[in-house]
C-alpha cells in the first residue's frame, strides 16, 4: 500500500519514511515555533500605526521603527504561511471634474513627466480625490505633493467640490513650508479648479510656476495619482459615520505617511526623513 501510495504521490519510498521520522519531526517542531516568533514580529510591523501593510512596508517598518533586518522572501513566507494579506490596490478611472470654461486658461506641460530633479521643494503635484463614507456620503481631499521628497506639504478636506478647496490647500502651503524654492511650479490636471484665474492668480502671487498635464492622459501626474490610491487602501474612511471623522483619519494618515511610513525608493526611509537628508547634503 505504501509503495502505491507513493507512486501516486510521485514521492519515494525513503522520502515518506523520512518524513514520519523522530528528527524530522522534531525539526518541523522547531521551525514551527521560530515561524511564530516571527509571525508575531511581522504582525507588530503590519498593525502599526493602526495601517496595515504590505512585505515592502512591512521590511521597512521593522528596520526604521524596530531595528530589525528580514529579507522579503521571509517576510512573503510567513506571510503566506500565516495568511496575512496585504492591502490591495485597486484600480481607478482617471476623473475629471469638470469642462475648462472659456475664461479659463490652461499651462503647457512644463513638467513632461521630469518628477525627480534631485532638489526638495522645486516640483510640487496638486490634485484632488473624492472620499465615500458611511450613509453614502461624499468628501473630497485637495493635497500637494513634494515630487522628489514625496510629502505632503497640505492638504484639505472638505464636503464641497468649489474652487475654495484648492484655493485653501495653496494658503496652507504658503503658511507651512517655507523651504520651497524661488524656481518651484505647481504641476495639475486640466480641471477647472486650476484653470480657474483665481487659482491662477494666487499661483504667481506666490511666486510658483504653474504645469499642467496633458488632456486625458493621468501618467503626467502619476505620483500624485499613486499617493491617492495608497491612502484609499491604508486608511479606514469607508468606516467614518461624519465629516470630522472623515478629517481625523486623513490627519492621522498624514503623520503616518510622512513621518513613519518608509518608501522604498526613499533609501527605505519616510518623507519627512528623506527631505532632512537632501537638505543636510544641499
Amino acid at each position: 500500500m505504501v509503495s502505491y501510495l507513493c507512486e501516486v504521490m510521485d514521492v519515494s519510498r525513503s522520502g515518506f519514511y523520512n518524513y514520519f521520522d523522530e528528527k524530522s519531526i522534531q525539526k518541523r517542531a522547531i521551525k514551527g515555533g521560530s515561524d511564530e516568533v516571527v509571525k508575531n514580529i511581522i504582525l507588530k510591523a503590519y498593525h502599526f500605526r493602526g495601517r496595515k501593510k504590505g512585505a515592502r512596508q512591512i521590511k521597512m517598518t521593522l528596520q526604521n521603527q524596530y531595528q530589525i533586518t528580514y529579507n522579503l522572501k521571509r517576510i512573503r513566507r510567513i506571510m503566506k504561511k500565516f495568511e496575512i494579506v496585504c492591502p490591495i490596490r485597486k484600480a481607478n478611472p482617471y476623473r475629471r471634474m469638470a469642462k475648462a470654461t472659456k475664461e479659463h486658461r490652461t499651462c503647457p506641460n512644463e513638467l513632461q513627466r521630469n518628477f525627480k530633479q534631485g532638489l526638495a521643494g522645486k516640483v510640487l503635484l496638486t490634485d484632488i480625490t473624492y472620499l465615500n463614507y458611511r450613509s453614502g456620503k461624499r468628501a473630497y481631499l485637495s493635497t500637494i505633493k513634494d515630487a522628489e521628497t514625496n510629502e505632503i506639504l497640505a492638504y484639505e478636506v472638505s464636503d464641497k467640490i468649489t474652487l475654495d478647496i484648492a484655493l485653501d490647500t495653496l494658503h496652507q502651503l504658503r503658511r507651512r513650508h517655507s523651504h520651497i524654492r524661488n524656481d518651484a511650479f505647481i504641476h495639475s490636471d486640466q480641471g477647472f479648479h486650476y484653470t480657474n484665474p483665481t487659482y491662477q492668480k494666487l499661483v504667481k502671487k506666490m511666486n510658483l510656476g504653474q504645469s499642467m498635464s496633458r488632456r486625458g492622459n493621468c501618467w503626467d501626474n502619476a505620483p500624485q495619482e499613486s499617493f491617492f490610491g495608497h491612502f484609499k487602501d491604508e486608511t479606514n474612511i469607508k468606516e467614518c459615520e461624519t465629516l470630522e471623522e472623515v478629517k481625523q483619519e486623513v490627519k492621522c494618515y498624514m503623520i503616518y505617511y510622512n513621518y513613519y511610513r518608509g518608501q522604498w525608493n526613499l533609501k527605505k526611509l519616510p518623507p519627512a526623513k528623506y527631505r532632512q537628508q537632501l537638505q543636510q547634503v544641499a
